[in-house]
């Protein structure tokens, strides 16, 4: 019997499983970044408890009032929703922008009563295309799609078309170095520095302040920034 049987992995059987590894962290990413099928509804759970604080803290940072017209860009798992629900009140209005259509479907029953209402209005669109006139929102969020957009310049200057001047948009972040030990994102995912989404906000015609959640397992930056 050889000594490669015994003691350690055929060249085979290592390169079987790094083909299994690649396939297991491929889908994780693409599912994190586009929920669907049958782990599309898995994952949707694993967003709503993973995002929640950092959406929480995004919703607080952007100083969103009763009555105001506001909006979640790529909501996921949907939880931004509920909570911005809670602070625009009866009055206010909700968007949600989603580019799965599955997360879209899942969001459409679950707050039916508030679509036929009028309170929310859920609908396709990425960063980068919007279905909505310019300065229609007081306030936006986005947490955690940045990594899936190419070209953040495009995308910002998007989103300061659709957000009043004077308004807010809160584009949250994990931290890039803390993101990188995951062994997902580097699949599909693009980290980029803070700074550089500082910049690319400050591009597209915003004054940016920087603040900062500390919770575990990854740190967030949140970016708020302030169309002209």
């Amino acid at each position: 019997m050889s000594c490669r049987v015994r003691f350690g992995m055929s060249a085979d059987t290592m390169a079987a499983m790094n083909g299994i590894r690649t396939r297991v962290l491929s889908t994780i990413a693409g599912q994190l970044g586009n929920p669907h099928g049958t782990l599309g509804k898995g994952f949707a759970f694993i967003l709503n408890r993973g995002n929640k604080r950092a959406i929480a803290g995004a919703i607080d940072a952007a100083g969103i009032a009763a009555n105001a017209t506001v909006a979640d860009i790529g909501f996921g798992g949907g939880a931004g929703l509920s909570i911005l629900l809670e602070r625009v009140g009866t009055n206010g209005t909700v968007h949600g922008f989603e580019i799965s259509p599955d997360m879209l479907t899942r969001a459409k029953s679950k707050f039916a009563e508030e679509i036929r209402t009028g309170r929310m209005q859920l609908a396709p669109g990425s960063m980068t295309d919007l279905p909505l006139a310019d300065d229609a929102l007081d306030a936006a969020i986005t947490v955690n799609t940045v990594y899936f957009v190419p070209d953040l310049a495009a995308a910002f200057a998007e989103l300061v078309r659709v957000v009043r001047p004077g308004g807010s948009l809160v584009v949250g972040i994990g931290d890039p170095d803390a993101m990188a030990k995951m062994p997902f994102t580097a699949y599909g995912f693009t980290l980029r520095p803070v700074a550089e989404v500082i910049a690319a906000l400050e591009g597209a015609g915003c004054t940016v302040d920087h603040e900062q959640l500390a919770n575990p397992p990854i740190p967030h930056h949140l970016l708020v920034a302030r169309p002209a």
